[in-house]
């Protein structure tokens, strides 16, 4: 079973692991040159996550459902809502995730101190459903 981590440790991570948990939050997106980075697969619909609270501990099981690769700038409403963060819309959320993917913490992650998006950066959209709750 992979490891679900959203975002770094701290308060945007509990965040998440508890819209996760509430069942707020059915996706997720990521960077694809994050995947590349670390050298990990792409999720694949049917697999199964450990999502880790900030404290490292496997609170939830998730399985995939769905992945797509597409160019930032083609992320719809749908996806953005889903992600349970409470964005009304697309433009909120990309403001949202544009501050943390340029965040110094994930460059430093990235290994590139100047890493930017824009509307061609493929992104890893991920939907989800909530398997078992282990709190």
């Amino acid at each position: 079973m992979r490891v679900e981590q959203f975002a770094f440790p701290g308060p945007l991570r509990d965040q998440l692991v508890g819209a996760v948990l509430s069942g707020a939050k059915t996706s997720t997106t990521g960077l694809l040159v994050e995947y590349e980075t670390e050298g990990a697969p792409l999720p694949v619909s049917g697999t199964r996550g450990a999502v880790v609270d900030s404290a490292g501990l496997i609170v939830a099981v998730t399985e995939t459902t769905d992945v797509r690769v597409v160019p930032l700038g083609e992320v719809d409403l749908r996806h953005a809502l889903d992600e349970g963060e409470g964005y009304a819309t697309v433009a909120e959320w990309r403001a949202g995730h544009e501050r943390f993917w340029q965040s110094a913490e994930l460059r430093a992650a990235l290994c590139d101190p100047g890493f930017t998006v824009d509307d061609s950066t493929p992104v890893v959209l991920e939907r989800f459903r909530l398997v078992a709750d282990l709190r």
